[in-house]
């Protein structure tokens, strides 16, 4: 008798097994920047994803089906990356899709998505020049541009803060987001000396001689990794001690730390995510992400993660992943993720969420900024 429930109970098993089998999955295409200078980026967002597909794949799946990740390395190239989507839609046929990391490669997909009239949520994109484009299937999770310095400038105004220097990458997001520093620092009443484009960024030494020129009280720099490294410690250098210096991308990787190591103690960055910050959910995919990779999760792996968790609610809600259904949630529901409140305006711009701002304190990137989710106390001014 026992021998015939075990062997019952292991037929049993093997059907259940073959009918998983036999489940198409859902497919979800991406590209990432794997390769290029934007590596550092894109290399983290796709863990972020992956990590989300290994976490509702070990909950049971989604609507009875396996998650499947297809993903390209599209080289830091937006034309790369818009052959892929073409690939990913017409010969994967992938059931959903995700954007690539940065604005400039973003705006590429967006077109290939929009033409076939495919759904996208994007992650680390917020040119506002996406989201004026009328798209109906390009939906956003990042901060907009033009809000994406704002808590930096509004802190730095509490401090006393009246004078400003922005130094930029000359591109989508650099250009937006310098448009929305020129607003907040004229309601706020900060006079902006110096608006140096990334053009002259090459030219390091004359960028820091004019900065020594205008003494402003905030330095302000779009830049990437490289930029931001060779930045500071030029800076340093030369002895020009402004009273906050602040980066938008580069100073938010762990790399910067390695790299200038206490050259970067004081420097101030701003941050759509930060491992520290108090809310729900945050310390427990840190130390998972950890355990993973071996590594801390930047933020851009928050926003892959986060990426995953805002589409997996689209899929449950809608009950399916037909994209007109999908689409529908996308638009209109408010979901609480990893990376806070997500939800969007009619155009598919994110406005649930705002940026964090951090400070370099002791070799750890540390949250200073908003005060009730603050670890620690904004050192100011630099004490270089």
């Amino acid at each position: 008798m026992i021998r015939k429930l075990l062997l019952a109970f292991f037929l049993a098993t093997l059907a259940l097994a073959a009918a998983a089998q036999s489940v198409e999955p859902i497919r979800i295409g991406t590209t990432q920047s794997l390769s290029g200078p934007l590596q550092d980026f894109g290399i983290n967002q796709l863990r972020g994803l992956q990590m989300w597909v290994h976490d509702v794949n070990g909950r049971g799946a989604l609507l009875g089906r396996p998650v499947e990740l297809v993903h390209y390395d599209d080289g830091s190239d937006p034309q790369r990356s818009a052959e892929l989507y073409e690939k990913l839609i017409g010969e994967d046929k992938v059931d959903l899709l995700v954007g690539p990391y940065s604005s400039n490669i973003t705006m590429a997909a967006a077109q290939v998505a929009e033409a076939h009239n495919f759904p996208m949520l994007t992650l680390a994109a917020s040119a506002d020049d996406i989201w004026n484009q009328d798209y109906d299937n390009i939906i956003g999770l990042d901060t907009p541009s033009t809000r994406y310095m704002d808590i930096a400038i509004e802190v730095a105004v509490q401090q006393g803060a009246r004078t400003m220097a922005l130094l930029w990458v000359d591109n989508d997001f650099g250009r937006d987001v310098v448009g929305g520093v020129h607003v907040r620092a004229a309601e706020l009443g900060v006079d902006i000396v110096l608006d140096q484009p990334a053009d002259s960024l090459d030219n390091i030494p004359e960028l820091v001689r004019q900065l020594q020129a205008v003494n402003p009280d905030v330095i302000m720099t779009l830049a990437y990794l490289e930029g931001s490294t060779q930045l500071v410690r030029a800076l340093r250098q030369a002895g020009v001690k402004p009273k906050m210096l602040v980066f938008g991308v580069g100073a938010s990787l762990k790399e910067f730390g390695e790299i200038l190591q206490d050259d970067a103690e004081g420097v101030v960055g701003v941050t759509q995510w930060l491992r520290g910050i108090r809310l729900p959910g945050a310390q427990d995919f840190a130390y998972r992400f950890r355990q993973r990779y071996g590594v801390n999760p930047a933020a851009y792996a928050a926003l892959g993660y986060s990426g995953g968790q805002v589409m997996e609610a689209a899929v449950r809600l809608a009950g399916s992943t037909d994209h007109a259904a999908v689409r529908e949630q996308l638009h209109s529901m408010v979901f609480n993720s990893l990376m806070g409140i997500y939800k969007v305006a009619a155009d598919g711009r994110q406005v649930g969420k705002n940026n964090y701002l951090f400070q370099w304190q002791g070799g750890s990137r540390h949250l200073v900024a908003p005060t009730d989710l603050a670890e620690t106390r904004l050192i100011y001014p630099l004490a270089w």
